[in-house]
C-alpha cells in the first residue's frame, strides 16, 4: 500500500481502515498502542476542510521512542510504561503540518538497544513475511507496520541500522538521512553522535515525499542542518562502488546473488559499477561498540525513578531507590550497553578505548570521503543474511552485533544511507540491498533508488 491509495478515500475511511488491519495483524505484535480517539478526531477535521496539506488524512504510525502529546511514550521499556509527554516531536509535528494522522506506536528494542525487536518489554515483533523470524531492529514494529500494509510508512529511528536492517528483512524501503537533516527534538536519545531520523515506506517516491517534509532546521535541535533536501533525478550515469569487503564468502549466498542482481540492473540503466576497498570496515563494529555505548551510559544516566519513570517501591534509601528502580525498568541489554560504556570512559580506560576510538572514527570518515571523490554512491548488502530465527541470537550478543557490520560505517561517519528491496530467498524471505552517498546526497539517493526501480 501506498501514499496514493489512501488519497482514493476519505480520510475517515482510510483511518477506519488503517485502525481495523492494525487490531487484524495484533499476532505480529508491531504496534504497542493505538490511538484511536484523536486519530479519528483528525481524519473528521480533515474532512471538514480544517485540516490539509500533501499528507492530509494518510495514517502512520511511529516508533514508540517519539514523544506524542497524548497516549504514553514507553521506549518499549516497563520504565516508562505509564509516562505521557508534556510535548510533541517535531518529526510528528511537521507530518501532522501536512494533514498525515499518527494512529499509534510502533514496538522496538527497549531504548532502541538491538537488532531483532527481540529486546522490548512487551515481547518481539514478528517477522512480516515468517513470524518465526525476527522483524530486525530496533524500528522493527515500523518496518512490520509498513509490510504488513497496516499503514503506508512510518517513523523510525536510525543509530547503526535499526531502520536500514529491519526494512531489509521486511522487504521495504529504509531511509537512514544525513547525520542533522532531521530535527531529534522529541525523541528518546540513544547516542547523540549518531542518532538520526528516518521513515520506512513501500515505495522510493513515499519515502521522497516524507523526507521532504521531515528535513530542514530546528531550533530546539541544534545539531540540525538547513534545509537541503530538494527532490532530484539521475540524469546521467553515474560511477558506482561495490563494497568488497561487503562481498566476501563470509556473507549469505542468496544475500550476494540478489545484490548482484541488482548491480547487474544498475549497469543496464548505464551506470559504471566497479569494485572498492572500504579497509576501515574491520574495525568499524568495534568503532561502534566503544562509541555508542559510551553516550548510551551518559544519556541513560537520567533515568532514575527521580522525576520520571517508574520508581522502585521497595527502595528504603535514594541509594537504594537509584538501583532498584534502574534494574527493574532496564532491559538485560540496557543494563549491558550501560556497563560497556561506564568501563570506557572510567579513568583508566578512556585514553586506551574511547578515545582511540574516536581516531579510529576520524581515518573511516576520511576513507569514505575519499572514496566519493571518485564514486557517486557505494552498494553492498544490508545485513549479511536473511531474517534470522526468534531466539538464534538472543543468547550470543557479540553475533547479535555482528548483524550490524555493514550498517554501522554509515552511520559512524554520519552519511545517508538507504535499504531498498532486492529480492528474496528461496525461502521467500526479503533481502535488500545498501545504497551509501556522501553527505547530504540524501535526494540522490534516492533519485537512484529511484532509477533503480525502473
Amino acid at each position: 500500500m501506498n501514499i496514493s491509495d489512501t488519497k482514493k478515500h476519505s480520510a475517515l475511511e482510510a483511518i477506519q481502515s488503517a485502525l481495523a488491519r492494525a487490531r487484524a495483524a495484533v499476532d505480529s505484535n508491531a504496534l504497542l498502542s493505538l490511538n484511536e480517539a484523536r486519530a479519528l478526531a483528525r481524519a473528521k477535521a480533515v474532512d471538514n476542510g480544517e485540516v490539509g496539506g500533501r499528507l492530509a488524512g494518510v495514517p502512520f504510525v511511529a516508533k514508540d521512542n517519539f514523544l506524542t502529546v497524548e497516549g504514553t511514550t514507553t521506549a518499549a521499556s516497563t520504565f516508562l510504561q505509564d509516562f505521557t509527554a508534556p510535548l510533541q516531536a517535531t518529526a510528528i509535528e511537521k507530518l501532522e503540518a501536512e494533514g498525515a494522522i499518527c494512529i499509534g506506536k510502533a514496538n522496538l528494542d527497549a531504548f532502541a538497544h538491538g537488532g531483532s525487536t527481540e529486546n522490548s518489554a512487551f515481547g518481539p515483533t514478528k517477522n512480516a513475511y515468517d513470524k518465526t523470524r525476527v522483524a530486525g531492529g530496533s524500528s522493527g514494529g515500523s518496518a512490520v507496520a509498513v509490510a504488513l500494509d497496516i499503514v503506508p510508512f512510518a517513523l523510525g529511528t536510525d543509530t547503526g541500522g535499526s531502520i536500514r536492517q529491519p526494512a531489509s528483512f521486511n522487504g521495504v524501503v529504509g531511509v537512514k538521512p544525513t547525520y542533522g537533516a532531521v530535527s531529534r527534538y522529541g525523541v528518546v536519545a540513544m547516542a547523540s553522535s549518531t542518532d538520526t531520523i528516518g521513515v520506512l515506506a513501500n515505495s522510493v517516491d513515499d519515502a521522497e515525499l516524507v523526507m521532504d517534509i521531515l528535513s530542514g532546521k530546528d531550533t530546539k535541535d541544534m545539531t540540525t542542518l538547513p534545509d537541503f533536501f530538494t527532490p532530484t533525478s539521475v540524469d546521467s550515469p553515474k560511477r558506482l562502488g561495490v563494497i568488497k569487503e561487503c562481498m566476501s564468502d563470509e556473507v549469505d549466498i542468496e544475500v550476494r546473488s540478489a545484490v548482484k542482481s541488482y548491480i547487474a540492473g544498475m549497469e543496464k540503466k548505464g551506470h559504471i559499477v566497479e569494485e572498492v576497498s572500504l579497509s576501515m570496515l574491520q574495525y568499524a563494529l568495534a568503532i561502534y561498540y566503544i562509541v555508542v555505548p559510551a553516550e548510551i551510559s551518559s544519556n541513560l544516566g537520567r533515568y532514575d525513578g527521580v522525576r520520571y519513570g517508574t520508581r522502585s517501591k521497595n527502595a528504603r534509601v535514594l541509594a537504594e531507590m537509584y538501583g532498584l528502580s534502574r534494574d527493574q525498568g532496564f532491559m538485560p541489554e540496557n543494563k549491558r550497553r550501560i556497563m560497556i560504556g561506564s568501563y570506557v570512559l572510567s579513568s583508566g580506560f578512556f585514553d586506551a578505548y574511547y578515545l582511540k576510538a574516536q581516531k579510529a572514527r576520524t581515518l573511516l570518515i576520511q576513507e569514505f570521503a575519499a572514496l566519493f571523490e571518485k564514486y557517486d554512491a557505494l552498494i553492498g548488502p544490508v545485513v549479511p543474511t536473511p531474517a534470522f530465527k526468534l531466539g538464534e541470537n538472543t543468547d550470543d550478543p557479540v553475533k547479535m552485533y555482528l548483524a550490524d557490520v555493514m550498517t554501522v560505517p554509515a552511520s559512524l561517519a554520519g552519511l545517508p544511507a538507504l535499504s531498498v528491496p532486492a529480492g528474496v530467498t528461496k525461502g521467500g524471505l526479503p533481502i535488500g540491498v545498501q545504497l551509501i552517498g556522501p553527505r547530504k546526497a540524501d535526494a540522490f539517493l534516492l533519485a537512484l533508488a529511484k532509477d533503480g526501480e525502473e
